[in-house]
């Protein structure tokens, strides 16, 4: 194991170098055969290691690159086994790997079976030799330990290639300075780990599709609304993936709390973007400009509510989308759920943002169909007459 000389490291915070070993790339079919830790902290440098039943054949060829037999993993400890012990060591600590969306997403799969929710933050290596030295082409492990002098000690173990990663480190500190190194470092660090009770395993329920979504801070205050074609995308991008400007990274680092809905189309979104804006009012929104040719009112030229349909993509499904008045009333999967959503919503004032988008969308050509008032039946029933009309 290398021995550390960092007299002013780049980052203060504990540090974990990991390294796999599998039975094959595919998460869902593969499974891990040994684990390699370096962890780097307070305490000084330790290592750890083991070898992982992964309770299927290793196949031939990974067992001629790894050196890892059937034989030697047979009465090794299963995953399970280790997860609470493995946890306590990378939980709270930077998560540094080679090609680290592989490390992590096989761990996050094998956490996940043991119970345990893995969601680190995570800085790749490969990343961030590109980031450091972009006129070079080849950023892999082996690369790296011919360019930068590296010393391995048994190639495709677990815990030697760890250790190659800590010594990369090391002689990163050494070759760009300190303030330049923290930059990169913070460009190309993926944040799972997030505020209040976000997680990745959250954001994996957000549409995939259209819809809005609002980030709240402390005390739930409105921080920032949005709007997306593929919202859970873009929760990511905003929350986890790479800050573009100080302006992204300072709001990232105020949320605690995300909200959303999915809309069924753009025009969806669109609409119920500017209704969160303006009654939200968040400090990171631009709150559109009313310039004196805007209408503090305008007449509906409709006999009565209108809905017009939309289908999104990505999720496969139509929606309706209800405006009344230049009021946007919000959407339903059938026209009978938009007759009871008529019903049942409360009178508005006339909303600018709506004239605004629905003027646009018209002259485009939105076709719309014009619904009857809703009607009460003797039994509670809510029925919903609609003239299938053309464009408006």
């Amino acid at each position: 194991m290398s021995e550390p000389f960092l007299s002013e490291p780049a980052l203060d915070v504990p540090i974990v170098f990991v390294d796999l070993e599998t039975t094959g790339g595919s998460v869902g079919d593969h499974r891990i055969t040994e684990v390699g830790v370096v962890e780097v902290g307070p305490n000084g440098v330790s290592s750890w290691t083991t070898l992982v039943d992964p309770g299927q054949p290793i196949p031939p060829f990974i067992q001629q690159l790894t050196g890892i037999t059937n034989d030697m993993v047979r009465g090794a400890p299963t995953f399970e086994a280790i997860a609470a012990d493995l946890f306590a060591r990378l939980d709270g600590k930077l998560f540094i790997a080679h090609n680290a969306s592989f490390d992590r997403g096989f761990l996050r799969s094998e956490f996940q079976r043991a119970g345990f929710a893995f969601n680190p933050d995570v800085l790749c290596t490969v990343r961030l030799s590109r980031a450091l030295f972009p006129a070079e082409k080849r950023h892999g492990l082996d690369a790296l330990v011919e360019r930068h002098a590296l010393m391995p000690s048994d190639r495709h173990r677990a815990l030697a290639d760890a250790d190659l990663l800590w010594q990369f480190w090391q002689r990163l500190h050494g070759l760009v300075p300190v303030d330049v190194l923290r930059a990169q470092i913070d460009k190309t660090m993926r944040r799972f780990r997030l505020a209040g009770d976000i997680t990745e395993d959250l954001i994996d329920t957000a549409p995939a599709g259209c819809g809005v979504y609002a980030f709240y801070g402390e005390s739930d205050a409105p921080l920032y609304v949005g709007r997306s074609v593929r919202v859970r995308q873009r929760l990511r991008s905003h929350l986890t993936g790479e800050r573009r400007s100080s302006k992204e990274m300072k709001l990232a680092q105020q949320v605690r709390r995300v909200e959303w809905r999915a809309t069924g189309g753009e025009i969806g979104a669109l609409l119920a973007e500017a209704q969160l804006i303006a009654a939200l009012r968040p400090p990171n929104n631009r709150v559109p400009r009313v310039s004196r040719g805007d209408p503090v009112d305008a007449p509906w030229p409709y006999d009565g509510a209108i809905a017009f349909e939309e289908r999104d993509a990505a999720e496969g499904a139509r929606v309706f989308h209800i405006v009344d008045g230049w009021r946007y009333v919000g959407h339903a999967p059938s026209l009978a759920e938009a007759a009871t959503l008529l019903a049942t919503s409360a009178p508005g004032a006339f909303e600018l943002s709506t004239w605004r988008i629905l003027q646009s969308h018209l002259a485009r050509g939105l076709r719309v169909l014009p619904l009857s008032r809703p009607v009460v039946q003797p039994t509670g029933a809510v029925t919903l007459a609609a003239a299938p009309a053309g464009a408006a």
